[in-house]
């Protein structure tokens, strides 16, 4: 009795957690076309992107987070190996651009950092969730303020996620995981180019 007491709880947990969160776009899915700025001020279409290869798109929370910060300096340490498949990196965040360039302090990206104004990428890519207020009031304790970092995007972040998208415009590579703490590896991002 208690075994089944258990398995209905985390059974019921999981599917609160899927309604709750986002659940990001899939394999063979058409990828969102979008225009944003980088942090030299140049603006970015992902069509035009493709034209020229496949695109990897990383979505990432913000320079406050030391899981993404790690990826995105593992993703600049391999940007090499990216080029070399003809590939170009493009991270995404709703953080302001005066956060993205302590993103590049950090981790000291060479590639476009885009800012997603008003969350259209997040959104059309399904990895946008709101940030519910009792964990927006834990990270003010540890430093960290959603509204100070995003601005009119508020307490919304995305699901860290990784989009390999090809010239035709399909993704065909998704990582997607509501833990913030899991990433894609390099290698299997270089292994879908």
């Amino acid at each position: 009795m208690k075994k089944l007491l258990f398995f209905l709880i985390i059974t019921s947990s999981v599917k609160l957690q899927a309604q709750t969160f986002p659940v990001g776009l899939d394999v063979n899915d058409h990828a969102p076309n979008f225009t944003a700025t980088d942090q030299k001020g140049e603006k970015i279409n992902l069509e035009k992107q493709l034209k020229k290869g496949n695109v990897v798109l990383i979505f990432y929370r913000g320079q406050w987070c030391p899981y993404c910060n790690k990826e995105l300096k593992q993703l600049e340490d391999s940007i090499g190996l990216i080029k070399e498949k003809g590939a170009t990196v493009f991270a995404i965040t709703p953080e302001l651009p005066e956060n993205i360039s302590k993103t590049i302090e950090k981790t000291k990206a060479s590639y476009s950092i885009l800012y997603d104004a008003g969350l259209k990428i997040m959104n059309d890519y399904k990895v946008a969730f709101k940030v519910d207020d009792k964990t927006v009031e834990k990270y003010k304790g540890y430093g960290i303020d959603f509204l100070k970092a995003n601005g009119n995007n508020g307490a919304t972040l995305p699901v860290p996620a990784v989009y390999v998208v090809n010239k035709k415009g399909r993704i065909i590579y998704r990582f997607f995981d509501i833990d913030y703490r899991k990433r894609s590896s390099i290698k299997d991002i270089l292994d879908h180019l």
